[in-house]
């Protein structure tokens, strides 16, 4: 497979590793490793993406967009050049959280899975992130975590991101 352009080749390479964690006639059980893989490498799922990864994992394409729209973790459309997934879940709420959503969305101008009209910033509800002790949560561009946020702390971390 060494044709596709898509993804590099540190990509595939790292595909190949997930997939050899399953049975030889198992593979597509690597499926949500490699969208995650994709995603890392091309910023959001798209219709290309989808087609490679059920090309390269051998799977009709209905089923990499099943699990890809099942879990909230996938970005189906192109995100701005940051995003923030805040909990809203009970802990979060219950630490602010709710009163964080609305200073973030009058902040930017936008709703959930909106991105701002800028371009910089796409605002995402999460569900629970398994940190309920620092709540209230944020994931930002999905890889670095950041807890017990304050309200105060939100204008800032507008400006950050809006800045990255």
């Amino acid at each position: 497979m060494s044709d596709r352009k898509l993804l590099s080749s540190e990509a595939y390479r790292a595909i190949d590793k997930e997939i050899a964690k399953y049975p030889a006639d198992r593979k597509s059980s690597a499926v949500m490793a490699a969208l995650a893989i994709a995603q890392n490498e091309v910023g959001w799922v798209s219709e290309s993406v989808v087609e490679d990864i059920s090309q390269y994992l051998g799977m009709r394409p209905i089923a990499v967009w099943e699990v890809a729209t099942f879990y909230g973790m996938y970005n189906l459309e192109k995100p701005g050049r940051s995003k923030v997934a805040i909990c809203t879940n009970l802990p979060c709420a219950l630490q602010g959280a709710n009163k964080m959503v609305d200073q973030l969305k009058a902040k930017l101008g936008i709703d959930f899975n909106q991105t701002s009209p800028d371009g910089s910033v796409t605002l995402k509800e999460a569900e629970c992130m398994g940190a309920c002790g620092d709540a209230p949560v944020v994931i930002i561009n999905d890889r670095e975590m950041r807890g017990k946020i304050a309200l105060a702390d939100v204008d800032s971390l507008v400006e950050e991101l809006k800045a990255r």
